[in-house]
């Protein structure tokens, strides 16, 4: 066989071996790609994305889409190859696996917290939008979760209203931990409840619950230290004036808020904010309508320019990495606040864009 023939048959055999070793051989990495955008004023699975009744709403036009990003599951292992094809494909980012699935997290673990980050959104956005409107929103103190062999089970019951507890005013979730931890471990601690079935039904009725009950609990030491405690989070629940039901199914985590927000604002106003044009955007929103950074920007972007969006609604610490890649024809619009975001909004559907603020590079 001539010389060259048996070098280049050689080498074949060689680059085969190492693709074969490549398909097989497993890489500590996961890939982000672009999701799906809905649009939060329009419909998904043939029903409103944004619910409304019990208070006058208004036709809207255009587009207010939320974005999302796709992950490879967390029990799947991508090979060397695709590690590869993926670092060099411009839309889409592998990372460290760790990166999506801190502490060794399961895909099922993963999707939980991904869904209650989800259902809080949703909570934070109503609160937000309908603060924005000067409308005003009813809180109140519950039982968020019962530890499970704690003091408290069987005791007291996720969705429990607390108004008290050994007597004094329970206004924020911080003063039931602030008052149990007074006592010292073994003693006894009053808590003054509505039980969450007298509170819903009287939610449901509109009307302010009567029916208390005390609950005497004793208290137990906490593992890490000597701290009094009974076994339950407390939390914040929202009575809202009237009925807002945001339905989007396979979608979770906390960045959808901020269009969350600004569709419900949109739907109780006269006029449309967007003026028939095409907007996408991101971002976490608190219950103040502060809007926070996300992950998976650069694929939030390609994503929405894939969809047709002109302008992309940008959290402020988002603005340093989204402008440096930026999808020709999308322009970034800097907001912080649900404020900041309406204020742009009307800008645009006015023509008004020189002085949209703008996101520069790090």
């Amino acid at each position: 066989m001539p010389r060259r023939t048996a070098t280049m048959l050689a080498s074949t055999l060689v680059l085969i071996s190492l693709l074969c070793v490549g398909v097989v051989l497993p890489v500590p990495y996961s890939e982000m790609s672009p999701g799906p955008t809905v649009n939060t004023l329009g419909e998904a699975d043939g029903e409103p994305v944004l619910q409304i009744s019990g208070h006058q709403t208004y036709p809207t036009t255009g587009h207010l889409n939320m974005t999302t990003v796709r992950v490879t599951g967390a029990d799947y292992r991508m090979n060397l190859v695709e590690a590869v094809y993926g670092w060099l494909a411009h839309d889409n980012v592998v990372v460290p696996h760790d990166t999506l699935y801190p502490d060794g997290k399961t895909e099922e673990e993963s999707s939980q917290e991904n869904a209650e980050e989800f259902s809080q959104s949703q909570e934070s956005a109503k609160v937000a939008a309908l603060s924005e409107l000067d409308i005003p929103v009813t809180s109140r103190v519950v039982v968020a979760t019962v530890v499970k062999g704690s003091p408290a089970e069987g005791r007291l019951h996720a969705g429990d209203v607390i108004r008290s507890v050994d007597g004094k005013p329970v206004k924020e979730p911080g003063d039931v931990a602030a008052q149990v931890t007074k006592r010292k471990p073994g003693q006894k601690v009053v808590f003054t409840i509505v039980p969450a079935k007298e509170a819903a039904a009287a939610e449901k009725a509109g009307k302010e619950p009567t029916v208390t009950r005390k609950v005497v609990i004793t208290t137990a030491a906490a593992k890490d230290d000597d701290r009094a405690v009974v076994g339950i989070q407390a939390g914040t629940d929202h009575v809202f004036p009237f009925t807002i039901d945001i339905k989007l199914a396979d979608v979770g985590g906390p960045s959808a808020g901020l269009m969350f927000a600004l569709g419900i604002v949109d739907k109780l106003t006269p006029g449309s904010l967007t003026d028939g044009r095409f907007i996408a955007g991101t971002g976490t929103i608190d219950e103040k309508g502060k809007v926070g950074p996300i992950g998976g920007i650069e694929m939030k972007l390609v994503g929405a320019r894939n969809a047709g969006a002109q302008y992309f609604l940008t959290p402020a610490e988002n603005c340093a990495t989204a402008a440096s890649d930026i999808p020709d024809g999308l322009t970034l619009v800097k907001v912080d606040t649900i404020d900041d975001a309406t204020k742009s909004l009307e800008k645009i559907a006015k023509g008004d864009v020189k002085g949209l603020p703008a996101c520069a590079k790090g």
